[in-house]
């Protein structure tokens, strides 16, 4: 099949088609975008310039991608959207590029899900395998790990991370951030988020080993519920669990936090 443009969308000279692309009603392609092989855009689309977006995405009506920043300081630099491949990109999504101060880049990776009216901000990083449900937003500079699952209107602040395989309940507000492999929810907006244990369901669903189910959810007793400072507890999980990349995995982005962890359900308060 050779590429298919509707007679009512406005394709830009300096947009890059790759083959087998299918451009419907109403959609608008700006100069400087490129859009990878078998890409699918349903009606009124919108790509902003500096856009690039791999091969095999289908993208619903009404989204607008890579727009400018919601950035007071933005001034119109030349700053990017990156797109991988096998993304599904439902109705009314908004994603907008990086600024200066940030990466200069917004980072989408690829086999995502975002569900409709989902919004990712300047400069974000989504790795592979995420699937943002309705209504989900991301704040800017925000990471997200891979197979990370955010259900509808999960709002993430801004400089924080959301780890890998992580399962974020609705309507949740993270403030801080959010551990690998956890389950986090926030009794229906009502409190801050809380996490209540490992993603059980999960783990076990992608596959990982009783071995390291079992010491991840050791690991996450001495990291969180334990009463013994942080450091102390960080040491003795990668003591006892050097040989699991997964919990020395789990123990680095603890430690590597910028703006705190999300706190247990149950956590007393840390020792000074």
């Amino acid at each position: 099949m050779s590429v298919f443009i509707h007679p009512t969308a406005v394709v830009d000279k300096g947009a890059s088609l790759g083959q087998d692309v299918q451009i419907g009603p109403y959609c608008v392609i700006e100069k400087d975008v490129v859009l990878g092989d078998r890409c699918v855009l349903d009606s009124f689309v919108q790509i902003k310039e500096y856009t690039t977006i791999g091969k095999e995405n289908h993208i619903h009506s009404f989204c607008c991608i890579g727009d400018t920043p919601q950035d007071m300081s933005f001034a119109g630099e030349k700053t990017f959207t990156r797109i991988g491949d096998g993304n599904k990109i439902r109705e009314y999504v908004t994603i907008h590029r990086g600024t200066p101060k940030g990466r200069a880049e917004t980072i989408i990776s690829s086999n995502c899900m975002l569900m409709a009216y989902s919004h990712v901000a300047h400069d974000c990083i989504i790795n592979d395998n995420v699937i943002l449900v309705n209504n989900a937003t991301l704040g800017g500079h925000v990471i997200v790990e891979k197979y990370v699952m955010l259900s509808s209107f999960v709002s993430i602040q801004q400089h924080s991370r959301v780890g890998a395989y992580s399962f974020v309940g609705a309507y949740s507000a993270c403030t801080q951030d959010v551990p690998p492999y956890t389950f986090v929810n926030g009794a229906s907006g009502s409190q801050h988020p809380r996490m209540y244990g490992l993603n059980s369901v999960g783990l076990k669903r992608q596959g990982f080993s009783l071995e390291t189910r079992k010491a991840l959810k050791e690991a996450y007793r001495m990291l969180f519920k334990g009463e013994c400072p942080r450091q102390e507890a960080l040491s003795a999980v990668r003591k006892e669990f050097a040989h699991l990349p997964e919990v020395l995995n789990l123990a680095e982005f603890v430690e590597s936090t910028k703006i705190g962890i999300l706190s247990d359900i149950s956590r007393k308060e840390e020792q000074k």
